[in-house]
């Protein structure tokens, strides 16, 4: 899988974004149109437990639904950028910013953008059919690439990712800089139909996803069923900004 071009509305360059504001509103046709490379087939997402319209998960599908109803109804008329995070490491994250991502993109007037930010254990690549040329550490690393340069798309109608990238060293320089906080508020602003997931790495155990929750309007933590006590839930919420935290979702996977 390669770029992407979106058939009537192309990104525009990460520059204007930051300094001219936001662009106009896309119509539904724009939308609705948005150029794929390859999609990915119901069966194709069966086996990597994405939802989608024809899923027999209907108990997943309806409850990735409900949490985007709560989203949008905090938010009102506004786009948002919202952390997931979780307890511990393999604690369903992932799994579940990739579904929330999707549920998003069911809904043929919004688009969504999935940011894979958790370097111990990306996922992002993993969806894509070719190796990608950059990603997020990147762009923050080299201040000649644009937004366009890293964002692919994803195999499901209206919804974008963008990988970690090569340089790897430690999120915390990466998420503290400035350009990580131009790179979130460009990304907000480029369209307005557009919502940003940031898939983080534990909270419990790396100091990125504290840093990651101040950029971020919300945060859903996930909390692996049966594999973590009740304190260490707790120092979790404890370490998320207040007022941030929108809930606590049981992981039962």
């Amino acid at each position: 899988m390669s770029k992407f071009q979106e058939s009537g509305a192309p990104d525009e360059d990460f520059g204007a974004a930051s300094s001219q504001g936001s662009s106009p509103g896309r119509s539904a046709h724009q939308i609705r149109h948005m150029a794929e490379v390859r999609l990915l087939t119901p069966a194709e997402l069966d086996e990597r437990r994405i939802i989608h319209a024809f899923t027999s998960n209907r108990e997943a599908l309806n409850a990735f639904r409900e949490l985007r109803v709560q989203l949008l109804q905090r938010a009102g008329r506004r786009n948002f950028v919202v952390l997931i995070t979780t307890v511990a490491p393999e604690g369903g994250a992932t799994f579940s910013a990739l579904n929330l991502a999707a549920s998003f993109a069911l809904d043929s007037a919004k688009t969504a953008l999935m940011v894979d930010c958790n370097f111990y254990s990306p996922s992002v690549e993993k969806l894509l059919f070719v190796e990608p040329e950059h990603g997020l550490t990147d762009f923050l690393e080299d201040h000649t690439l644009d937004v366009d340069d890293i964002i692919y798309a994803s195999g499901i109608p209206r919804l974008r990712v963008i990988p970690v990238g090569h340089q790897r060293a430690t999120g915390t320089e990466y998420y503290s800089s400035t350009r990580m906080e131009m790179f979130v508020h460009g990304v907000r602003l480029r369209y307005p139909d557009r919502y940003i997931i940031l898939d983080g790495p534990p909270v419990g155990m790396y100091p990125d996803s504290r840093i990651l929750a101040d950029l971020a309007d919300y945060v859903v933590l996930i909390v692996p069923y049966g594999k973590v006590n009740q304190e260490q839930v707790q120092m979790a919420i404890e370490a998320l900004p207040e007022g941030k935290l929108l809930g606590v979702v049981f992981n039962h996977g």
